[in-house]
């Protein structure tokens, strides 16, 4: 067997409902589907049992440790030669599996990653979120949109690498947000060819309100503070932005007490975005969606570095000290 998909599920039946139905058009079928439910108040065994016949499909129950942790749960008990992982919001296309082979047999690889996109079928608030994720104005990513990147750093949405690398790096650290940029970090860190495959790119649904959407990117901020203490050299310019981002938010807001001319520059960044994403979705409501989305995006994670930055580099706390209410209930 060559493939299996690791998929780690935390109290969403639903969405794992979707993305094994996607599995089942695959056009190539050569691979296992490894299901773990990480310590769910609300399993999806019911879901997985109604493709007991359509899959080859495995199926785990364990108490909750987070997703890296489950997701080594599951890669231990796989038996494929290229693992897959999928986080649980995911919808492939049905020539996902073709997309990897084909990029597999042009040019070695031993761990790779693809692109996100928002499928037709996503809410007005998904897909603002997914505009705010991928956008040039909102430094949310690059995340496979370039074909030609000097280092592409899988996310754990869309992930592939040979089983013997994976156990060869020990898998998932214990870091409970982060941990797949940890990962891939060590990944170059050790030699091992990596790179993107543009095509075999996947529907990711994201948050489903821009409250949740919040805690998503501040989490990530905070993450971002966690490796850097890790590995310094992995903290970059781009990484920074949003935290200057948000402080000059905070100045301007301020200087608009004594001068209205200040939020000149917020309007005009609100406007830029307003129009590249109404295009962008032909629609105009989630134009102003993503306005919103994008500012989250922006100040969530500047709000989560800032915090991160002070609690660590500040005042010297270590990662579970300082962020046990955040990834260690």
């Amino acid at each position: 067997m060559k493939y299996s998909f690791i998929i780690p599920v935390y109290n969403r039946p639903d969405e794992v409902d979707e993305l094994l139905d996607s599995l089942t058009k695959q056009t190539l079928h050569d691979f296992e589907v490894v299901v773990i439910e990480d310590g769910s108040a609300i399993p999806c065994k019911d879901i997985v049992d109604k493709y007991a016949g359509k899959l080859d499909i495995h199926y785990y129950n364990k108490e909750n440790s987070g997703p890296g942790q489950t997701r080594n749960y599951g890669v231990e008990r796989a038996k494929g030669e290229y693992m897959l992982i999928l986080d649980s919001d995911c919808i492939l296309p049905e020539g996902y599996l073709a997309a990897v082979e084909s990029e597999l047999q042009q040019k070695r690889a031993d761990a790779f990653g693809g692109p996100d996109r928002a499928h037709e079928s996503f809410t007005d608030v998904q897909k603002a979120i997914n505009y705010a994720m991928t956008s040039f104005f909102t430094t949310g990513g690059i995340r496979g949109g370039k074909k030609k990147l000097d280092k592409f750093y899988p996310r754990s949405f869309n992930m592939g690498i040979r089983k013997e690398v994976y156990q060869a790096l020990g898998g998932f650290s214990k870091m409970r947000f982060g941990e797949d940029i940890d990962f891939s970090i060590r990944i170059f860190k050790e030699g091992y060819a990596c790179r993107l495959f543009p095509e075999a790119w996947v529907w990711h649904k994201r948050r489903t309100d821009l409250k949740k959407f919040f805690k998503q990117v501040h989490n990530s901020g905070i993450a971002r503070i966690n490796l850097y203490k890790k590995y310094p050299e992995s903290l970059k310019p781009v990484h920074v932005l949003p935290a200057l981002f948000t402080l000059g938010v905070v100045f301007l807001l301020l200087v608009s007490f004594f001068w209205g001319g200040s939020l000149s520059l917020l309007l005009l960044f609100a406007l830029i975005v307003f129009v590249d994403a109404s295009l962008q979705n032909k629609s105009l409501k989630i134009g102003c969606l993503s306005v919103a989305a994008s500012f989250i995006q922006l100040t969530g994670y500047g709000t989560g570095f800032l915090v991160a930055w002070w609690k660590r580099c500040v005042c010297g706390k270590d990662e579970f000290s300082a962020f046990e209410k955040n990834f260690y209930q």
